[in-house]
């Protein structure tokens, strides 16, 4: 799966589409890795996440970050936030 992250929502978006490739339920996701199935809720709707639960999420959907120079195509970073 690779996709293009930009923002909070569109991260959400991935780990949920990752979570349901994988057969996993919210709440699965949370007792795999110790989170609340709220707090895997909120991050799949793109709230503000630790970066320990992020990777802890991504680890157990087996999921890595890779950074590359952001192209001109998109919104400029300022105007996402």
């Amino acid at each position: 799966m690779t996709s293009l992250v930009r923002s909070p929502r569109s991260l959400g978006d991935a780990l949920r589409r990752a979570r349901r490739e994988a057969g996993l339920t919210q709440a699965e996701l949370g007792r795999r890795t110790n989170l609340r199935q709220a707090t895997i809720s909120g991050l799949e709707n793109g709230e503000g996440a630790t970066l320990d639960t992020l990777f802890a999420v991504l680890t157990a959907l087996r999921l890595d970050v890779q950074l590359d120079t952001r192209s001109d195509r998109g919104p400029a970073l300022e105007d996402l936030f």
